[in-house]
């Protein structure tokens, strides 16, 4: 494979978050897209699949598409699976591992669809290794086959673990909030730098960091590794000029505005010590309040919050209450936009508002609303302030190299 080969890429994404995933793509340079359920589809090289895990900060992964064709019989999947080249990709020592999922399919039973393709790929990995066995001690390649609807398509996962592990969050609290839904928080509000945030039911600290993450133009994935970094048909120059072109950008002049506030201290110990990984402690002021003692210090803020859900029996009169008292902050913020989600569908006759929108989100498996409330100059520049777009906006520049976009803080809002 050559560095500039260009690859079928898919970068896989929570349900809801696709049109977000495609934005920050975009943002990225990588235009040729194709979205769908759960996943958004691009074109890109070598070069593209070390970017796009650095600086994806709402997708799950991202796989290179080996191989899509008709399966509706064991010869057909075999045949298919042994066609692609995986001696360009895989060596001889390479810990390749097979997965599969199957739905709507006559190939129904995935753990005989797993042991066919696996076979398959020992097949076709012979032709160029003459051995009788393969050790698989090697860099890992993680090979997953899906059937849908009696198609099969062959990806290889180059991220490894999942890219909502940034690598600062090592302890976490009762029910935190995945790194990859608080950043496309963030993204869907257009919070702008310039303007302050706040995060009352900040817990272990999880949108704060994220947004600033955002705030610093950092690349979430600039500190963790990714399997990939380990094959060597990605030339490790390229990850090294991936890297170096995310410190680059990193702005950590930039001030923020950022509060993350609770009443658990506890929580708020997690916190200061995610922001301590993070490198972020100057970034975010962290702060034990009630709700009914925050005030307004300055205009035109946005609170982005992951309040508690109350799933378990007598909380949910105090998740009632504690949405009534976040209704109130709002109105005492006057002219800030407010963005929470919670499963709750009463939420909106306890806060004591419509929301001007709604969007349907999941955290892990919970399925959950977004509920947006817009002040003024939301995602607009705040007259005789200087201030820019908001984050949703499209503020990619160019980079140098050929065909790559300089990443902007945000992916973008797809409304």
């Amino acid at each position: 494979m050559s560095d500039t080969q260009q690859l079928t890429l898919i970068a896989t994404a929570a349900m809801g978050l696709e049109a977000v995933v495609a934005r920050e793509l975009k943002g990225l340079g990588y235009d040729q897209q194709i979205v769908e359920n759960g996943r958004v589809r691009f074109r890109g090289d070598a070069r593209a699949i070390c970017r796009a895990n650095l600086w994806l900060r709402t997708a799950d992964r991202v796989l290179v598409e080996m191989a899509s064709f008709p399966a509706t019989t064991f010869e057909e999947l075999f045949q298919g699976v042994r066609a692609v080249p995986w001696e360009e990709w895989i060596p001889a020592e390479g810990r390749f591992i097979v997965n599969g999922r199957s739905h709507q399919s006559q190939l129904s039973s995935v753990p005989a669809c797993q042991k066919v393709a696996e076979k398959a790929v020992v097949e076709r990995l012979r032709q160029r290794y003459p051995l009788e066995w393969f050790p698989k001690s090697g860099a890992r390649y993680s090979i997953e086959v899906s059937l849908l609807k009696d198609v099969a398509t062959v990806t290889l996962d180059t991220t490894g673990p999942g890219l909502h592990k940034r690598g600062y969050r090592k302890l976490v609290t009762e029910a935190p909030i995945k790194e990859t839904l608080a950043a496309a928080m963030v993204l869907l509000s257009r919070w702008h730098p310039d303007r302050p945030l706040l995060d009352p039911c900040c817990g272990s600290g999880t949108i704060p960091i994220e947004a600033a993450l955002i705030g610093h133009n950092l690349a979430p994935g600039l500190h963790r590794s990714f399997d990939a970094e380990t094959w060597g048909c990605i030339p490790a120059r390229l990850w090294d000029e991936a890297r170096e072109e995310g410190f680059d950008l990193a702005d950590y002049d930039r001030p923020l505005d950022i509060r993350g506030s609770d009443i658990d201290p506890g929580a708020l110990e997690l916190a200061a010590h995610h922001l301590r990984a993070a490198g972020l402690s100057r970034s975010v002021r962290l702060e034990r309040k009630p709700l009914q003692e925050i005030g307004r210090d300055a205009p035109y803020g946005y609170l982005i919050t992951n309040p508690p859900y109350g799933e378990r029996m007598g909380e949910r009169e105090a998740v009632e209450a504690l949405y009534r008292d976040i209704g109130r902050l709002v109105r005492r913020l006057q002219d800030w936009s407010a963005f929470v989600i919670t499963p709750h569908k009463g939420f909106e006759r306890h806060f004591g508002r419509r929301a001007d929108r709604k969007r349907k989100l999941y955290n892990g498996r919970i399925e959950c609303d977004l509920y947006q409330y817009e002040g003024p100059y939301h995602g607009r520049p705040v007259p005789g302030t200087g201030g820019g777009p908001a984050s949703g906006e499209s503020q990619g520049r160019p980079a140098p190299g050929a065909g790559r976009a300089r990443p902007a803080p945000g992916g973008g809002d797809d409304r």
